[in-house]
């Protein structure tokens, strides 16, 4: 096995799932969200998860739709490019059993790119929206734009933002409320309200 595909793993922290340790494939550009940062953004969003309809968007590992769904999501959609991390990621939405959860199918992984699939019309609009595109792109701009231009956001949602701490900040809508934000080695993050 090559270095590229070696699996390492993501933890789930809380929730139904809590402690569970699934494979996440190595590949560049791959960074899930560290467990100390996720510990920080769920407990900022640990009221407003059960019952949300949450889009993870640049899925990759999935750790933070994951997260959600442990925690009482009504409903995550996963949207990732790369197909051997989509697969990775489909595989573990099955180990976990997530369609047990509701039978509506409350997990859904799109293979797509993220920006591609914000320039369509959304079938519904979401509670939570996860922003962490690769940090060698710069696709976070583009993607807070077309969430608010197409509609993507329920009233009041929230959005999460991640992105080298180096880095200015993403620019959002004048209409959108900065909640809570933190910095974190080479990660800087921030919770808006929309």
């Amino acid at each position: 096995m090559s270095n590229k595909t070696k699996p390492n793993t993501v933890r789930i922290i809380a929730g139904q799932w809590r402690s569970r340790r699934l494979p996440v494939v190595d590949k560049e550009g791959l960074r899930p969200t560290t467990d100390r940062i996720r510990e920080t953004v769920f407990n900022w969003l640990m009221n407003d998860i059960p019952d949300a309809r949450c889009l993870d968007l640049f899925a990759g590992s999935g750790a933070l739709g994951l997260e959600c769904l442990s925690r009482g999501a009504r409903l995550v959609q996963f949207v990732e490019k790369d197909p051997l991390v989509v697969s990775t990621l489909r595989q573990n939405l099955v180990t976990l059993q997530a369609e047990a959860l509701q039978p509506e199918t409350p997990a859904e992984v799109i293979e797509a790119d993220a920006l591609s699939f914000l320039q369509q019309r959304p079938m519904q609009k979401f509670d939570i929206v996860f922003l962490d595109p690769p940090f060698k792109a710069t696709l976070l701009g583009q993607a807070v734009s077309l969430l608010e231009d197409n509609r993507w956001l329920a009233e009041s949602a929230l959005i999460y933002l991640e992105q080298p701490s180096k880095q200015l900040p993403a620019k959002v809508p004048d209409t959108w409320v900065a909640v809570k934000q933190g910095i974190a080695g080479q990660s800087c993050y921030a919770l808006y309200r929309s």
